[in-house]
């Protein structure tokens, strides 16, 4: 039997978004400009108050007012009730905290009627490394997974909304759902582009915050436009060899999501991966910046999930190995530069031979495959 999300009105949709934090806030804006009724879960409680009664987040876009169409609700997480009377259900939390939202949640998600799931949350959850279709298909259910939604692309908040031109991909299994949810965010200056590639929007969104940290690392200790080139390329490279032997599709990285957020988040002082690397470089330690950065940056915890991949694929990664040991064992920022630079020469483009490991398993678990099935025959998702 297949399924599908609820029929969505051809306008003035009801999304309820969890996470009110920079990115969360700037596609609230977004719809609330689109005339859709949008609420806003957050879990401080001083943020649902201040924003009912100012129209503005007291924490994140300090200086935007957001319309009137939103309404902040929280911190208890909403009921049954309202779950089923949206429209659209929006994450926008941090991977590591998704699991234990969606198995609060999953008592009131009805299958039969079912809100659009859309995710944009970018990230690998440390321990299980599961991306967050693994972790829709443990809390929720295989079917509720393949009706999944995933949106990511160069799209930093501020410009959202301030209705810079903006595109994004929008990715899911269910070719019908990715329809959906391309509609209701696509206006004349946020443009949407589809795909069936969820596995690769995914690593795309997750991988690329490893590697803003590797060239934030790089301006920060004094380099120059060359290394950051190399950085950006070699990045899409690794990417791509890591998306492919996990099972998505090599063209996924040549995207919005992959090269495309990739460029953006490796060269602004406005991407929270990027300062977390530049202010490495400076000398500063880790555990000062992030707890005096004000927000998430996914590419720390994620590195940790990179690197438990890289292990179980047997495949080479050098620069996110160098993040990581930068990262969590201890190394010097200067010391692993030299260190990659010095490696001997080798092939420039080549894809890993195992293709398909981790994400043909992931698409047994959704019964979008059998057991018995090559692996390689991910690649046509």
């Amino acid at each position: 039997m297949s399924f599908s999300s609820k029929p969505q009105p051809e306008a003035n949709s009801k999304v309820l978004i969890f996470g009110a934090g920079n990115f969360g806030s700037c596609l609230a804006s977004h719809l609330g400009d689109s005339q859709h009724d949008v609420y806003m879960w957050a879990r401080e409680e001083y943020i649902v108050k201040y924003f009912n009664l100012n129209h503005r987040n007291p924490t994140y876009l300090t200086d935007h007012e957001f319309p009137s169409t939103i309404t902040a609700v929280g911190p208890a997480l909403p009921d049954a009730g309202l779950i089923n009377e949206v429209d659209v259900l929006l994450f926008a939390i941090p991977t590591q905290f998704l699991r234990s939202t969606l198995e609060i949640l999953r008592p009131s998600l009805n299958i039969n009627n079912l809100p659009l799931l859309i995710f944009v949350n970018k990230g690998i959850e440390v321990g299980t490394h599961a991306l967050t279709l693994e972790i829709i298909a443990d809390t929720c259910g295989p079917d509720i997974a393949k009706l999944a939604t995933f949106i990511s692309g160069p799209s930093f908040a501020k410009e959202i909304v301030e209705r810079l031109p903006t595109s994004v991909s929008v990715a899911s299994f269910t070719e019908a759902e990715a329809d959906k949810a391309a509609n209701l965010f696509h206006q004349p200056h946020f443009r949407c582009y589809t795909g069936t590639d969820p596995i690769g929007i995914e690593l795309s969104g997750a991988l690329k915050n490893v590697y803003a940290i590797a060239s934030g690392m790089s301006d920060g200790l004094g380099y120059k436009n060359n290394t950051r080139a190399m950085i950006i390329t070699r990045g899409l490279s690794e990417m791509t060899v890591i998306g492919s032997a996990y099972g998505a599709s090599p063209l996924t990285f040549l995207g919005l999501a992959g090269v495309g957020d990739l460029f953006l988040t490796c060269s602004s002082s406005n991407s929270r991966n990027y300062t977390v690397g530049y202010r490495l470089g400076q000398g500063e330690k880790l555990d000062v910046i992030m707890s005096t950065l004000g927000s998430v940056a996914e590419g720390v915890p994620t590195t940790k999930g990179v690197k438990k991949i890289l292990e179980e694929l047997d495949i080479r990664a050098p620069i996110a190995n160098a993040v990581h040991d930068v990262l969590f064992n201890g190394k010097d920022a200067k010391t692993a530069v030299r260190e990659l630079m010095e490696l001997p020469p080798s092939r420039e483009l080549e894809l890993a031979p195992t293709a398909g490991g981790p994400g043909h398993q992931l698409l047994v678990k959704l019964g979008l495959a059998g057991a018995e099935d090559a692996p390689e025959a991910v690649a046509r998702f």
